[in-house]
């Protein structure tokens, strides 16, 4: 340990063994998840617990272990779920304060499920979403950008504050030409569209989104579909809007009509479009980032909420591609 480390005691209250076991995970498998990531070694006997450590890295773990017992009384937990307190947990730190906001304040509620957002950023996003017509939310893979749009545009759906949801995708995807796959038009612009049909089934079921796609309630579409239209009282999602040409991204911003709301979303480290072409999601940022009513979300490796190893991996490339920070250090991906 270093010889800055401190120890910390703390009780656990109440005593409830099968909440404590929920706590800890087999073979304490969540506890040593903790002391990985934040340098700890934690130890326990019973609902008394232990925590050796730097002195801000051991405060940061009694807070985590408080907030993960609790949570340990009303949900089971499982390493994705303590990872994502994780990052949680870094975000607050970073930002040197703990948000005041009310979980329910910014919990996403549909039919099926009820989505409370992973962060601070993420918290962010939603709001910009809730009070901004137009809403973009920009950073790599895995932050939520897109499940959460969806999920807001249910919500408005499900509480009659528009009329129908327009889910648009550019048909550009990693070199990919729409002349190499089988079928019409529909069909072979069918697998860009794909990761918005699986969070819509998730939220609303299957039959209701074939119901729903059927009646145009739901329109889910390639972005060349969207020239010459008005979109009203509709919520409206670019998403992977890096691959949009300065073109593309004027057309789709200039179809708001009354009572819509637009969200667009992309990651500008992965742009597919030929080397000749500049992003209209790039471009979007620098024309419009002095307007006013306009909201601006930007996510960072650190919002990643798959796989922790997908977060080293974005970090790795910017390091590679960008220069960016190097690694916190042993035991923190960060």
């Amino acid at each position: 340990m270093n010889t800055d480390s401190e120890t910390r005691e703390f009780v656990l209250e109440p005593a409830d063994n099968a909440v404590l076991a929920n706590l800890c995970g087999q073979f304490d498998e969540h506890l040593r998840q903790i002391e990985k990531r934040l340098g700890l070694h934690i130890s326990n006997r019973g609902n008394r617990f232990r925590i050796t450590g730097p002195a801000q890295a051991s405060q940061a773990g009694a807070r985590l272990l408080h907030e993960l017992f609790r949570l340990a009384c009303e949900e089971q937990l499982d390493p994705h779920r303590v990872h994502i307190c994780l990052q949680e947990s870094a975000m607050n730190e970073s930002q040197g304060s703990r948000t005041n906001d009310s979980p329910e304040d910014t919990v996403v509620k549909t039919t099926r499920l009820h989505i409370r957002p992973k962060g601070p950023n993420q918290r962010g996003y939603l709001d910009n979403i809730r009070k901004f017509d137009l809403c973009f939310g920009i950073g790599p893979a895995g932050t939520g950008k897109t499940y959460l749009a969806v999920a807001s545009a249910v919500e408005a759906l499900e509480q009659d504050r528009v009329r129908r949801i327009v889910l648009v995708r550019p048909a550009v995807e990693a070199g990919e030409r729409l002349g190499f796959l089988p079928g019409d038009l529909s069909q072979k612009v069918d697998p860009y569209l794909r990761p918005m049909y699986d969070a819509l089934y998730e939220m609303l079921g299957f039959d209701k989104v074939a119901r729903l796609v059927e009646r145009n309630i739901i329109e889910v579409a390639p972005l060349a579909f969207m020239r010459g239209r008005s979109l009203n009282e509709s919520f409206v999602i670019l998403d992977e809007a890096q691959n949009t040409t300065v073109e593309q991204m004027k057309m789709f911003l200039t179809r708001m009509g009354f009572g819509s709301r637009s969200v667009v979303t992309g990651d500008i480290t992965q742009i597919d479009l030929s080397r000749n072409q500049v992003s209209g999601l790039r471009h979007a940022m620098q024309v419009l980032e002095e307007m006013p009513n306009i909201g601006f979300s930007f996510f960072s490796p650190a919002d990643v909420v798959r796989h922790s190893l997908v977060q080293s991996i974005v970090e790795a490339y910017e390091r590679f591609e960008y220069g960016g920070p190097e690694p916190a250090g042993d035991g923190d991906p960060r």
